[in-house]
């Protein structure tokens, strides 16, 4: 395997093990019935934005300026709609009305989807071995979540779940529409522009909730749930995927997300809340096996260069 996709598989095993915490911490900062003292779900999403938004444009001070062409910046506009403001303000919104648990499920389709999307937009191959790879993550993901031990963590709601699949599809078009667009900037220069433009959205449409928000009565754990999920789950997460995108193909940069539940049944165990049996040793291997597999399988441009090589 060359350096780049190493650097690649690293920067999705780093933004993926963020978001493997992300949605219990936001569940425990989002307010709902259960947890009544927390943070209107459209007050994050405006936190998450400004805050990634602030970050990327200070990083971008420190690196050499790159310029975007201007057909770019409309392309980066609508990359920020699908990759940002609708996976994630939809996905906050669905995961206060429904159940983590029902979260991590839906999450799934992401492989799935990219994949048929890929084959539309990009052109490449949904062939055997990719195709039994994503099945095969997605079977030991739901293995996963659904053999877990779960706490009070809200109750599932139709309403929420339509939203995260949603928010789920959004993702996937991100991955696909716009890869193109994505890896002819560096990360830094591409999400400072994407997060500008989600901030604003934000800011603009949910100033409301941010006012209504008691500041002064959120406890110390909330103030540090809120860093995580802007500094963390936000930022250096946005930061790592576009350099994903970069070096491996939309499919293999989804399939990491059913690295999520292992990293999250892994924090119940070592927390003492969930125990690690065969059951879920073999789940997890359905996932690293998955991601195998769709690492193996072959692109549009090998296939190509075979019929090509058979020809001559």
């Amino acid at each position: 395997m060359d350096r780049g996709k190493l650097k690649g598989h690293a920067a999705l095993w780093v933004a993926n093990i963020v978001w493997g915490l992300n949605a219990p911490i936001c569940k425990g900062v989002l307010r709902s019935p259960e947890h009544p003292g927390g943070v209107d779900p459209f007050a994050l999403s405006v936190y998450r934005m400004v805050g990634a938004c602030l970050l990327f444009w200070c990083a971008s001070l420190l690196l050499p300026r790159e310029r975007v062409a201007r057909r770019d910046i409309v392309r980066l506009f609508f990359a920020s709609v699908f990759g940002i403001q609708l996976n994630q303000m939809l996905f906050l919104w669905g995961l206060s009305l429904t159940s983590p648990i029902d979260s991590s499920i839906i999450a799934t389709v992401v492989p799935i989807l990219t994949m048929v999307l890929a084959m539309f937009f990009l052109r490449e191959p949904i062939t055997w071995l990719k195709s039994g790879g994503v099945l095969l993550g997605a079977s030991g993901a739901l293995l996963l979540v659904l053999t877990g031990r779960h706490g009070t963590g809200g109750t599932s709601s139709i309403e929420g779940d339509v939203l995260c699949l949603v928010s789920a599809v959004s993702y996937a078009t991100y991955l696909t529409a716009f890869r193109d667009t994505i890896v002819r900037y560096s990360p830094v220069t591409t999400m400072k522009w994407m997060f500008l433009f989600a901030a604003l959205a934000a800011v603009v449409i949910y100033r409301g909730p941010l006012t209504e928000v008691d500041y002064a009565a959120l406890a110390p754990r909330t103030w540090a749930g809120i860093g995580y999920v802007v500094v963390c789950s936000t930022f250096l997460s946005y930061l790592m995927v576009p350099i994903g995108q970069r070096y491996l193909r939309p499919t293999l940069v989804s399939m990491y997300n059913y690295v999520q539940p292992v990293v999250a049944v892994l924090f119940t165990v070592a927390v003492g809340l969930d125990t690690f049996g065969v059951t879920k040793g073999f789940a997890a291997l359905c996932v690293f096996a998955g991601v195998w597999l769709v690492t193996k399988s072959k692109s549009r441009a090998q296939l190509e260069r075979e019929r090509s090589t058979r020809k001559d």
